[in-house]
């Protein structure tokens, strides 16, 4: 059987064909996109299957928003993605739409040992999971456990309020919401986002770029400069936003363990997560992660990973559309 799979990003769309025999996956093609040269779905796989033959019984398609009914509208690209007219225009009998961590979670069981980094060891228990990606939006997940299977379930925790914790990030929250309003933990936990903080750490201390880290930042993505120069301590406001946003993201990670009771782990998916790994492995991650007063103890026992492979999503959803013929929950996750 031939799986037709997707991550469907804010950033870059990936899409790859897999044939099956019920067990293993095999990847037999894969192409990547940049999502906002397309104006729907259809059009890109369309465009991956110009080259190709396309001749798969079913899609699965992991897609950041949240999906209800075959049907959702993506939160950061201008597209409405439903299933049923995907399947008509393309002929694909069974398409299914999941929500991008719930892909990335399905995709767990998938990887190798070595697909992950572990932050922290803990003591794992049979329990739920979790699952926290910051890429170019904020996504987070729950693997319920049932006594035998974790099976993923989607949550919109990205967007809920963000909570500082000392001085400056109540300053930092002042300065977001005169910009945005509703400030959310996307805000400041993705790309944008450590483009948001970066600028208010630029005028909270007067900090005056150079006219090269302005013109890069002008040139490219300003996420990646801001990245790149931070890590190699090229920039010491970079640094700075780097060491402010790996606080953040320990603790949010933190509080979706907590809210999740996530014995069984924590996952770090997406992208930034691998390419900021030395600052993750520091101390200022695993401190803001167990600061939770008088639940450090539970903290202390629930292991963190990174996810290395970036291919998890897309075997996510291809293990999925398996799953789903199958009729079958998800195995327990192993790593």
């Amino acid at each position: 059987m031939k799986i037709l799979s997707g991550d469907i990003g804010g950033t870059k769309t990936r899409l790859a064909l897999f044939e099956t025999d019920g067990k293993a996956l095999q990847v037999c093609d894969e192409k990547s996109f940049e999502s906002r040269s397309f104006k729907a779905l259809e059009e890109i796989v369309e465009a991956f299957a110009d080259s190709r033959s396309l001749f798969c019984e079913r899609a699965c398609f992991g897609i950041a928003g949240p999906v209800k009914d075959g049907r959702v509208r993506t939160t950061n690209l201008p597209w409405v993605v439903e299933s049923r007219k995907i399947s008509q225009e393309l002929g694909i009998q069974k398409v299914s739409l999941i929500n991008d961590l719930v892909a990335n979670a399905y995709g767990i069981d998938a990887l190798a040992a070595e697909d992950f980094f572990v932050l922290r060891e803990g003591r794992a228990a049979e329990g739920n999971a979790a699952i926290i990606s910051a890429g170019t939006g904020l996504g987070e997940a729950g693997l319920y456990w049932d006594g035998g299977n974790h099976t993923p379930f989607a949550s919109e925790g990205g967007h809920t309020n963000f909570a500082p914790s000392n001085e400056m990030e109540i300053v930092l929250l002042k300065y977001l919401a005169t910009r945005f309003g509703h400030v959310s933990w996307e805000r400041v936990l993705s790309g944008p986002g450590l483009v948001n903080i970066h600028q208010f750490l630029t005028e909270y201390k007067q900090a005056k770029p150079s006219r090269e880290h302005e013109e890069a930042m002008h040139a490219g993505d300003p996420a990646v400069v801001i990245t790149q120069t931070g890590l190699s301590g090229q920039c010491k406001i970079c640094s700075e936003a780097l060491d402010l946003f790996v606080s953040l993201y320990g603790s949010e990670t933190g509080n979706l363990a907590l809210k999740m009771m996530a014995t069984g782990g924590v996952y770090l998916g997406g992208g930034i997560a691998p390419k900021i790994l030395e600052r993750l492995k520091g101390k200022t991650f695993l401190s803001a992660f167990l600061e939770k007063g008088r639940m450090r103890k539970v903290l202390e026992q629930i292991p963190v990973k990174v996810i290395l492979n970036d291919k998890a999503a897309l075997l996510g959803a291809a293990r999925c559309a398996v799953l789903d013929q199958k009729d079958e929950g998800v195995k327990t996750c192993s790593h």
